[in-house]
């Protein structure tokens, strides 16, 4: 490991799992999956550029190469050299931030990036690189001149964040949530305190540790008591805080804090205590208030993220990455309250929710009925809940897919509406963005 670490400080801090990404001195892991094996792309990857190429001993590559790097487990071997670099990096003294959460983990992150770099030179995920690959490539993308990381952690499964606080040894840690998602691989929502709680464990048995704590969560207060570790507390009630209405002409989130009125280009009150994460974060290590308030006006979601979008017909509300029943419950809690002469949601199904999907999707449906918003629904499970409910004709259409939503708007386009977009990440609802 010693020696592979001399090498991936001599490339630059540079590796990559992704024999397309290549652009000339990177190390190459060649992982495995299910459907595809790196190893394929090793040689290619050279070819490219890379500087060398971790690879499977038993892949049958040719013998007698030194880019050629053997191990047992490629994969394995990557996460090691993540943990090697988070002890070594900085004589081991980099302050790192981990972050997880149900909902709101990306904005979060990015918030709170956007807050620290007013004061610190900031290495944050990228995107949602927040899985057991995602997390060693973040750490791997840190260099010496790092001052601060910010790291986010997601979870499928019970033992997802107790394996990636092992790799990320955070120092400080953020929950923004807990709720019900991944049910199907959580079992219940008590498995997802207990799978998220995972970070309040690590924090809790390493000495100096200190949780930033939404204190307005019985949830979280909760699961925070039981560890030893130093509590910041944030929250719209236990700040004071006041959400202002969102209305036509200021449409975006808006935030009364003491005395200073926060202005910010995302959608929805159900970010409001994001953006206090973000500002209580930056308190704790020294931004000035004003510095920290500028870095949250100045953020502007991406990657249809809490987005606004206005095109030439429309003003559309672009919640498409994911979906789970608090952030769907969340969302359309927000729209009932939006003001606009026309509205409809476009939602897709809420996927891996396991035996609670039919409760929960016919939960979406009641949400709608007693709200009076229209709404086209895609998914099979969707379907499944419309069957049980039988709601009067007129106000829910279904489609089977996004495609066949998308062929319907585009046969009968949508005019001078305010609409919402929503739906997990596999049903694709991006693909009605251009038919609005």
């Amino acid at each position: 490991m010693e020696r592979l670490y001399e090498r991936y400080c001599a490339c630059g801090y540079r590796v990559t799992t992704d024999s397309r990404a290549i652009r000339g001195g990177e190390i190459f892991f060649a992982l495995r999956g299910e459907n595809f094996d790196g190893n394929d792309y090793a040689m290619r990857a050279l070819e490219a550029g890379a500087a060398a190429a971790v690879v499977a001993a038993d892949a049958g590559l040719p013998e007698g190469d030194a880019r050629l790097i053997r191990v047992a487990d490629p994969m394995a071997t990557l996460r090691d050299l993540a943990i090697w670099h988070r002890t070594h990096v900085r004589g081991g003294q980099l302050p790192v931030l981990g972050l997880t959460g149900t909902n709101g983990k990306t904005t979060t992150k990015n918030l709170i990036a956007a807050v620290l770099a007013r004061k610190f030179r900031v290495t944050a995920t990228r995107g949602n690189l927040n899985n057991d690959i995602g997390v060693p490539l973040s750490l791997l993308s840190i260099t010496p001149d790092t001052e601060f990381a910010v790291i986010e952690m997601g979870a499928n499964h019970p033992d997802d964040i107790a394996k990636l606080v092992r790799v990320s040894q955070p120092d400080y840690g953020l929950i923004t949530n807990v709720g019900r998602a991944h049910l199907l691989g959580f079992g219940s929502f008590e498995g997802v305190k207990a799978a998220k709680g995972e970070l309040y464990n690590w924090l809790g048995s390493h000495r100096g540790s200190l949780i930033f704590l939404n204190e307005d969560d019985p949830d979280l207060r909760e699961m925070a008591a039981k560890q030893p570790c130093h509590v910041f507390g944030y929250g719209l009630k236990y700040q004071g805080a006041e959400v202002l209405p969102a209305t036509p002409a200021e449409p975006f989130l808006r935030l009364r804090l003491g005395e200073d009125v926060i202005r910010t280009h995302l959608v929805g009150a159900y970010n409001a205590t994001n953006v206090l994460a973000a500002l209580a974060v930056g308190e704790y290590f020294g931004v000035a208030r004003r510095d920290a308030i500028e870095a949250v006006e100045g953020f502007i979601p991406d990657n249809n993220r809490s987005q606004m979008v206005r095109t030439a017909r429309n003003t559309l509300i672009v919640d498409a990455y994911n979906a789970n029943p608090s952030s769907m419950h969340a969302a359309l809690d927000n729209f009932r309250l939006v003001e606009a002469p026309r509205k409809l949601a476009l939602l897709g199904d809420m996927r891996e929710l396991g035996a609670e999907s039919l409760t929960e999707h016919t939960k979406v449906l009641r949400l709608l009925l007693d709200a009076g918003i229209p709404a086209c629904l895609v998914g099979d499970e969707f379907r499944q809940a419309l069957d049980q409910l039988q709601p009067t004709p007129g106000q829910f259409h279904w489609y089977p897919d996004s495609a066949a939503l998308a062929d319907a708007l585009a046969a009968d386009p949508v005019t001078d509406t305010v609409l919402l977009i929503k739906g997990s990440h596999s049903i694709q609802m991006e693909r009605v963005l251009d038919r609005l």
